[in-house]
Order: structure tokens, then C-alpha cells, then sequence
């Protein structure tokens, strides 16, 4: 779990004159620290069984068996197991056959908009026609779309195989593009269409993932911890995996039939609590603080796909979030004090100085759609996200 934070510094340079120094200038510097932490609880079950039995247990006791996400959570997992005689452990990752679709950014494709009767699941590139996904394969020469910070995006007027056009668009921009819902999608489409290349094949950023490995809980987690040679699903029949004290919690595949004792996680989704009372922005941070934590701070992707799980059961259309707009700073802040390094506004919302002369913005997820962040006055009346973490 990466969480961002932030030092604010207030600057100020100094000169001489005559022996006196004075304030020359003033500016607030914002500097983004990563960091990384469990929002996982993991526990420890010393009862020998095997995979599905220990999935069972797990689903019906916690969420699930355990899931990895990061070193971090490897760490976790491991001081949890506290009986160093048990050797195997199960974990939550199961050979499924089914390959992953991710963005060559690296992000995981939550968002899938597949034409009819596609992936055919023979090919391992993904193209656009007419605002729709194929897989086609990956030596196919097409037009392609890069991603570039100043310009936006760049339509790239030569045909390339999919790896070359990746090649190009990182060496002379950022990368090929990455359509994460449903408005970007409508974005590429519309700028194929103004280049009057509707109809046409175009490459965008996603691939298949040759690993047929899966979390239990459907996570997307691409962590892998394998000892050296493993996976090697020796005879044929190793199909889940149990870290192996021996080797530093690495892990091995082995059959799933075999008895070991195995790890439970609690996911962060229990942390949050979806409150639907309808309360302005202020008397919503009272409510969550006097019976909580806190109105729920968004720092990473992770969280904000728990906060996306339980708003969806809002009774209101947008709720509310622990994000305001500080503009002495000129900035949005959480309200656990740290700056938005880490952000999911829907286009239009998120300026600093928006509205500040008029009336104070607070931040507010939408509970439909693509549960994008808003702002709103502070003074309307949501459902909100309290936090017990």
C-alpha cells in the first residue's frame, strides 16, 4: 500500500543591506514522500488443510485467504506466522488458466470495453475500432496512440508492430495510452474520429499478461515472491502456492490437495464505514471523529477501490470524502493533513483556486459513474465515509 506524504515548507530569502537582513520573497514549497504500508491485517491459522478448505475457513472467518500486494505485505505476512516449525503456508494465489489484460504502464485494466465476441483469447495486443477493443497480434503493424505530459495525446502517424510503437511512444513520449474508464474511452474515440481515422485499427497500451496465477479474491495484485525455480508445477498438479519458511517466505507451487496450515487477511474495506445520513461537510468530519476515526483520506489507488466498493450502497449521488481546499496554501489538503499527491478528479473539478473567493469546496466522491472526485459547497447535504483506520 503506497501512501503519500507531505512537508510543507515556507521559504523566504534574506538579504543584507547595511547590516539588516530583510524578507525578500516568500513561497510555499509542497514536496510528495511515498511511503509504504499494510492496510492488511493478516492472521495466522495453525489448522492443517488444504487449499479450498483453508479458502473456506478464510471467506467465512475474514475476506479471504491472503492476498500480497507489495514487500511490504510480504512482511506482514510473515511476522504473522508465528509457529517457525510450520514450513508450508498457503497463501490466496491459484493457477487459473486465465491470463490478465494490464496497460503498458503498468496499471492493472479494471476498466474492459471489448467488442463483441472479443478477446478471442489468441492474441495478446489490444487496438481500438470505433470506440471498441480487439485483440489482435502483437506483429500487426497499426497506427497507435502515445500519452505525452505537455501535448496530451499524440496520434502517431506510421504503422508499427505493438512492441515497436511502445518502443516509440516511452523514447519520444510517455507511453502508449492507458483508457481507464469510460470518459477516457470517449476521449480516445472522439480524437481517432477528428483525425478521420474512424474505422481504422489503432493500437492503445493494452496487453495480455502470460501469468495464469490468481488472488482468491479477485484482486490484481502482480506481487510475486517465487523462490528461485518455482513455479515449476512439478508432475503436473501444482496449481497453488504456500510460502516456505525455509526460504525466507519465499514461495513454492504444490498441489492443492496437500494439508498446510495457511494466512487469513482482513481487507481494508471493514476500515471503512459508509454513513447514510445526510450531513454537510463540517458536521459530517464531527460525526465521523466523535464515533471513528476520520473522514476517509484517499492517498492511493488501494484506498480509493475500497472507498469504491462501499459507495456504491450511497443514497445520494455524490459523498462525501475528508478532502478540502485550503486556499491561503493554495492547495487541497486531507483532512489527516496531507497534500493530494494521489488524486481521481473527474475533468473540470480539483483547481486550487476554484470558487474560493465565494464559498468553501470540500471534495466528494460520485457513488456513480466512474466515481470520480467533485467538488462541492461545503454546505450540501451527502452521505459520507467515515474511516476506522
Amino acid at each position: 500500500m503506497r501512501a503519500d506524504i507531505i512537508i510543507t515548507l515556507k521559504l523566504q530569502t534574506e538579504t543584507s543591506d547595511s547590516g539588516q537582513k530583510h524578507t525578500t520573497s516568500k513561497k510555499w514549497t509542497k514536496l510528495c514522500f511515498s511511503f509504504f504500508f499494510s492496510l492488511r491485517q493478516y492472521h495466522f491459522i495453525n489448522e492443517r488443510k488444504n487449499w479450498t478448505e483453508a479458502q473456506r475457513y478464510c471467506r467465512e472467518n475474514y475476506t479471504d485467504l491472503a492476498t500480497v500486494d507489495n514487500m511490504n505485505d510480504m512482511n506482514e505476512l510473515k511476522k504473522s506466522v508465528n509457529d517457525k516449525s510450520v514450513q508450508l503456508v498457503w497463501i490466496g494465489l491459484q493457477k487459473t488458466g486465465r491470463d490478465k489484460w494490464q496497460w503498458s504502464s503498468g496499471e492493472p485494466a479494471l476498466y474492459l470495453n471489448w467488442a463483441t465476441g472479443q478477446p478471442e483469447g489468441r492474441d495478446y495486443c489490444g487496438m481500438m475500432l470505433n470506440g471498441q477493443w480487439e485483440d489482435l497480434p502483437c506483429n500487426s503493424a497499426q497506427h497507435f496512440i502515445c500519452n505525452n505530459t505537455n501535448t496530451g495525446l499524440i496520434l502517431v502517424n506510421q504503422t508499427m508492430n505493438w512492441t515497436d510503437a511502445q518502443r516509440y511512444c516511452r523514447q519520444n513520449h510517455i507511453d502508449l495510452v492507458s483508457v481507464r474508464n469510460q470518459n477516457e474511452n470517449q476521449q480516445v474515440e472522439q480524437f481517432i474520429s477528428d483525425r478521420n481515422l474512424s474505422g481504422s485499427w489503432i493500437w492503445i497500451g493494452l496487453f495480455r499478461v502470460r501469468d495464469s496465477w490468481q488472488w482468491s479474491d479477485q484482486s490484481d495484485s502482480s506481487f510475486r515472491y517465487w523462490k528461485s525455480g518455482e513455479p515449476n508445477n512439478a508432475g503436473g498438479v501444482e496449481n497453488c502456492a504456500a510460502v516456505n519458511q525455509s526460504f525466507q517466505g519465499r514461495w513454492h507451487d504444490t498441489s492443492c490437495t496437500n494439508q498446510f496450515s495457511f494466512v487469513c487477511h482482513e481487507d481494508f474495506d471493514s476500515e471503512l464505514i459508509l454513513i447514510k445520513e445526510n450531513l454537510t461537510w463540517s458536521e459530517a468530519l464531527s460525526y465521523c471523529r466523535q464515533n471513528h476515526v476520520d473522514l476517509v483520506s484517499v492517498h492511493s489507488e488501494e484506498i480509493q477501490r475500497g472507498v469504491m466498493n462501499v459507495v456504491k450502497r450511497a443514497s445520494t449521488a455524490a459523498v462525501w470524502l475528508g478532502l478540502h481546499n485550503y486556499c491561503i496554501m493554495n492547495m487541497w489538503l486531507w483532512v489527516s493533513g496531507e497534500i493530494v499527491c494521489y488524486h481521481n478528479w473527474a475533468p473540470g473539478n480539483g483547481t486550487t483556486r476554484e470558487n474560493c473567493s465565494l464559498e468553501n469546496r470540500k471534495g466528494a466522491v460520485q457513488s456513480g459513474g466512474d466515481q470520480r472526485w467533485i467538488s462541492l459547497p461545503e454546505s450540501h447535504k451527502l452521505n459520507f465515509i467515515c474511516s476506522r483506520y
